[in-house]
């Protein structure tokens, strides 16, 4: 099985489409399951941002399986398949593999570096295990995926270069030491913008959400208060900053709830807030299209050369042991069958010789299984280095060739030990 990735980013399509892409809660997992469900896929798990939509699968037949998934991508926006496949990018084995450790390091961020991709990316593992529709291959992948991203961040200072989409947005609106803060939502993106707010100085924070009680632990966190989402067209009258982040799917805060001027920061897809706002007097909205225009936080520095070096020989490193593990049925058939060879011809030889004794009989066992050893250690070794190069499966195909093995019977992996 090969894994094959598939989706669209603000690097490849305009904000307005990713609004149409985007998928959250009940419409995700369906999505997830009908990719699952096709026949060419094995394995499946979707990324869904606010600035990307990923399929992540493991597949057999590479033309089936991308056809299979951009259709479904299509299908579950209701965008044609013709209009989507200009904005779709596929990476397929290495290049997949590359690009998820990348991705979970905060390179292909709109913010280079921003920490919250490590956190979708489990929840999107997380829902896959639960869906049952991750199995070993991609469990594997994203886990070391996972490992590799906490390496970055942790390692080098790449979460100073570009913290987060809250920081950037903000950076648009001045100064905001004394200012009235309303921040729509209480996922982990608004706990981002909340904790922002407080230390840039922003001592009045009200939290309104859906569930209220995850609201009012938000807002205690940064010493605020909470209301509940009927609120906010009040809480809009009093306001200076308004942040959402929330999967409501549709517009919550619209032109005619808005009274007096204010800095109004929209992180969600879709929107959660009418870009019609903008014609409403004293009115800034600034939404994920006006952060990618404005540039910040895509500049690069010492620390992303340091990170993409880092992926680098994570990516080796990973392919080399993913080869490695290719060719040890092969080594495991080898040493069963020569084990097999070796307990055949001691027992003719105890047939032909019964008068041996214990002592001897045992003497004479170890020497064989030792001379045996001696011959398969040196081409075994030399297999499994030559495997992670280039080209490598073809030493561990002549050798299954040359011994005629089966590398898939199931005794050679119970009685042989590496």
């Amino acid at each position: 099985m090969s894994v094959l990735a598939i989706g669209l980013s603000h690097r490849t399509a305009p904000v307005a489409l990713l609004e149409r892409v985007s998928v959250t809660g009940d419409a995700l997992v369906k999505l997830l399951h009908d990719v699952w469900e096709d026949p060419s896929v094995a394995e499946a798990m979707v990324v869904s941002t606010c600035n990307r939509v990923e399929v992540y699968v493991t597949v057999d037949r590479f033309h089936a399986a991308v056809t299979a998934v951009s259709r479904l991508l299509g299908v579950h926006s209701d965008v044609p398949v013709e209009e989507l496949t200009p904005h779709l990018y596929v990476h397929y084995e290495e290049r997949a593999v590359e690009h998820l450790f990348s991705m979970v390091c905060g390179l292909d961020s709109m913010v280079v570096g921003e920490g919250q991709i490590l956190g979708q990316v489990r929840q999107a593992l997380k829902l896959g295990q639960r869906q049952g529709t991750v199995g070993a291959v991609l469990n594997e992948l994203v886990q070391q995926a996972l490992r590799v991203g906490k390496r970055a961040h942790h390692d080098t200072g790449i979460d100073k270069h570009g913290a987060s989409l809250v920081s950037a947005g903000l950076a648009l609106a001045g100064e905001l030491t004394g200012r009235r803060a309303l921040v729509v939502g209480a996922g982990s993106m608004s706990s981002l913008a909340a904790i922002t707010l407080a230390r840039a100085g922003v001592t009045d924070i009200v939290v309104a959400n859906r569930t209220y009680d995850r609201g009012v632990r938000l807002a205690e966190s940064v010493g605020g208060r909470a209301v509940g989402f009927a609120a906010v067209a009040d809480e809009l009258a009093g306001a200076d900053i308004v942040i959402t982040c929330t999967g409501a799917g549709r517009h919550l805060i619209t032109p005619g709830m808005l009274t007096r001027g204010a800095f109004l920061l929209d992180l969600a897809l879709p929107h959660d807030i009418d870009p019609a706002v903008r014609e409403v007097p004293g009115i800034t909205l600034v939404d994920l299209e006006t952060i990618q225009e404005s540039g910040i936080g895509s500049r690069e520095g010492d620390a992303v050369q340091t990170v993409r070096e880092l992926v680098a020989e994570e990516l080796r490193a990973y392919l080399d042991a993913e080869r490695a593990a290719k060719v040890t049925p092969t080594v495991v058939a080898l040493r069963s069958k020569a084990a097999g060879v070796v307990e055949s011809e001691l027992g003719r030889l105890l047939m032909r010789v019964p008068d041996l004794d214990e002592r001897a009989r045992d003497e004479v066992a170890m020497t064989v299984r030792r001379v045996v050893d001696k011959l398969l250690h040196e081409p075994t070794v030399r297999v499994k280095q030559l495997a992670t190069s280039p080209g490598g499966d073809h030493y561990a195909e002549a050798l299954r060739e040359l011994f005629n093995l089966d590398p898939k019977m199931p005794e050679a992996v119970r009685e042989v030990e590496l």
